[in-house]
């Protein structure tokens, strides 16, 4: 049980997937505009984290034992599937976020992070158990990290801002003090 805390914990602060490991920028920098919009894709987000971790797992260890130059191309066709159907889903239930998240939710098939968590779950031979916690805790640190870049980036719209630093200027500068506040909390933990 210590060891699923720990591995919870280390995806959702330590080892953030956007603050620690930069990857899912785009949607990051590109959707974090509104809380509301970013907290829905982050749950979408880590709903396909979830499956995606499932399906790694169950290629890993029953399809692909034989063939593992196959799970790049494995990983990538249950990604993009798992997307179209979350992408069919929230358009049929929800016309004004689909609208509200426009290219960003296609863009999901595309995020490194869906795909770098296949990779890591294997590559760090996780069990079935492990990949799921390994997944949660990395959706909850993507959700985590958009809805801390949107609450700021809705505060410094109320702020007087020189004109100079608008935009995205401002926007790398929160992103990067963002993610050495993240990296304090590689200290407060030991993997013992």
């Amino acid at each position: 049980m210590n060891e699923l805390v720990w591995i919870f914990v280390s995806a959702l602060l330590i080892n953030n997937f956007v603050l620690a490991y930069f990857l899912g920028l785009c949607p990051f920098l590109g959707v974090s505009g509104r809380l509301e919009t970013s907290f829905r894709l982050g749950l979408a987000t880590t709903f396909v984290l979830i499956v995606t971790a499932l399906c790694a797992w169950f290629l890993n260890t029953y399809i692909l034992i034989h063939a593992p130059y196959l799970r790049l191309i494995s990983f990538i066709v249950v990604i993009a599937s798992t997307v179209q159907f979350i992408e069919m889903a929230i358009k049929k239930l929800s016309p004004a976020l689909f609208k509200a998240l426009g290219i960003f939710l296609p863009l999901i098939t595309t995020n490194c992070a869906i795909l770098g968590l296949a990779i890591f779950a294997t590559n760090r031979g996780y069990n079935l158990v492990e990949g799921l916690i390994f997944a949660l805790g990395a959706g909850a640190g993507f959700t985590l990290a958009m809805v801390l870049m949107a609450g700021l980036r809705e505060e410094t719209e109320l702020s007087d801002v020189p004109a100079l630093m608008q935009g995205t200027a401002l926007n790398l500068i929160i992103a990067g003090i963002l993610s050495m506040a993240f990296m304090g909390f590689a200290g407060l933990f030991s993997s013992t």
